[in-house]
């Protein structure tokens, strides 16, 4: 499993465009997001022009990797050194990330034109470029500091942005998501710490040759793994996660979701195959707890009265598909095979629940904002005027249900291939079980939206880009299915 991190030392020597481009990648936001706490912008058009530089570094990035592997970059101040590399996992997260980015802030600027409340704080555009940064970090870094540093300012930053909204209700839940934080901050550190003084490094390459299957690498991956599953998150550890969205803004919601949770768990699944690459119990009890996570949060969001409580749920559920791949990437004598199958599944899902879920919150902020009811009940016949954001939900839906052609049906295809050949059968009946039932939460908000006998209601009008950022991103996650072929061949590592 390791090479498939590109932890190994690279063929080839970066490019000094290459590294302008990696600068770009890991400064640009946090200039623009300076620039926009001076003069918050309000028109999509600015925001989009302001934002062209970033996405040109990150397709820059991923045009780099395509005919070499693997690039390193590391700095050494006295005995400390930094290490990053781009591989093409690295290249695929962090474009997604920067467009993700990017749309949100697209929707931002709408929001603050509609809604007064949101455009008198200026914290949530410089706290938007540290969001950005920190997770290009985490996707880049190869060195334990450098993805404590990354993930520490990810999770303060994640904190600051869901306590904007001021409300009484979002500051009681933010505060206890940054108590949850701090607690999973200190196990990680914990953990980090018990590395370095057993074995004296914290680069990940130079770890590769001296971690052995031993009682400390076991309680440093125990350590390591309850403080990221608390952050990202994951059943039962997930109590936090929903009330956090109920109050706050649509495209902070956007952003927690699809990438905030996501980074937790994708450290979670580099540092288990550094430590415990062979282990049997701990992938196998993280994969049963990801089935009861499928169905305990898809019948949570079966039964949530509030949109974004639906939504929000669902992201319990969908989490649960990402960890029951553990067993199957993890797993003792499992056959070469079978992980391919499970890593190139993991990492559509991935990507394609995080396009699908911004999607997704950013129409449900749609709905909410243009109707004034956040109740499914009072939802009720908005597909007479606001059809193009019950068609975002609709096709980000399809990625979540796992429908064809989406990222989410090539992707439980992939896991489904791995658990036949690894003979998991509970985890076949979670992957089955939790498509229906994601079918059975979805369809609800349908099911009111087009009763014909519902009371008409006077509809806000939304800014431009609201909609169209949301269709973008959730045609990106269907089309990342039907061209499944081309991140595939990115995410065989450096070694393929």
């Amino acid at each position: 499993m390791n090479w498939r991190w590109g932890w190994e030392a690279a063929t080839f020597a970066p490019e000094p465009g290459e590294s302008w481009a990696l600068l770009a990648a890991l400064v640009l936001p946090l200039m623009l997001g300076g620039l926009a706490a001076l003069r918050p912008p309000r028109r999509a058009w600015v925001v989009l022009l302001a934002a062209l530089p970033l996405l040109a570094s990150g397709a820059a990035l991923f045009q780099a990797v395509q005919g070499v592997a693997l690039l390193t970059w590391s700095v050494s101040f006295d005995d400390v050194t930094l290490a990053l590399r781009l591989n093409g996992v690295a290249a695929l997260l962090v474009v997604v990330t920067q467009l993700i980015g990017v749309v949100a802030a697209l929707y931002t600027a709408g929001l603050c034109r509609l809604d007064e409340s949101a455009g008198r704080s200026r914290w949530l555009w410089p706290l938007w470029g540290v969001l950005l940064s920190s997770l290009s970090v985490i996707w880049l870094a190869a060195d334990l500091l450098s993805l404590y540093l990354g993930l520490e300012l990810m999770g303060l930053t994640a904190v600051g942005m869901l306590l904007l909204s001021g409300k009484a209700e979002a500051l009681l839940a933010g505060l206890r998501y940054l108590l949850v934080a701090l607690v999973g901050s200190l196990l990680y550190l914990l953990g980090v710490a018990l590395i370095l003084a057993h074995w004296g490094s914290l680069e990940l390459a130079q770890l590769t040759e001296v971690v052995a299957p031993e009682p400390v690498a076991w309680l440093a991956a125990a350590l390591l793994g309850a403080g990221l599953a608390t952050k990202a998150a994951l059943f039962p550890l997930h109590a936090w996660l929903t009330p956090v969205h109920a109050s706050a803004w649509t495209p902070v919601s956007a952003l927690h979701a699809a990438l905030v949770v996501k980074a937790s768990l994708y450290l979670l699944l580099m540092l288990w195959s550094l430590l415990i690459p062979e282990s049997h119990v701990a992938p196998l009890l993280l994969g049963l707890l990801g089935a009861l996570a499928i169905v305990w949060g898809s019948l949570a969001a079966w039964r949530a009265d509030s949109l974004k409580t639906l939504v929000a749920a669902s992201t319990v559920a969908q989490l649960g598909y990402l960890m029951l791949a553990f067993p199957l990437l993890l797993g003792p004598e499992m056959a070469p095979e079978v992980q391919t199958l499970a890593w190139q599944g993991f990492w559509l899902q991935l990507l394609g629940h995080a396009l699908a879920k911004a999607a997704m919150f950013m129409a449900a902020g749609n709905l909410i904002l243009a109707t004034g009811e956040s109740t499914l009940a009072g939802l009720a016949g908005t597909s007479r005027r606001l059809p193009l954001s019950l068609l975002v939900f609709g096709i980000a839906s399809v990625t979540l249900m796992g429908l064809p052609p989406s990222a989410g049906f090539t992707a439980k295809w992939q896991l489904l291939q791995a658990m036949l050949l690894a003979d998991l059968w509970w985890a076949i009946a979670a992957l089955l079980l939790g498509t229906l039932l994601s079918a059975a939460y979805v369809f609800r908000l349908f099911r009111y939206s087009f009763i014909e006998s519902a009371p008409r209601k006077t509809y806000r009008p939304l800014a431009p880009g609201m909609e169209g950022g949301a269709l973008l991103l959730a045609l990106a996650a269907l089309l990342l299915g039907l061209w499944a072929h081309y991140p595939l061949s990115l995410l065989q590592g450096a070694s393929a």
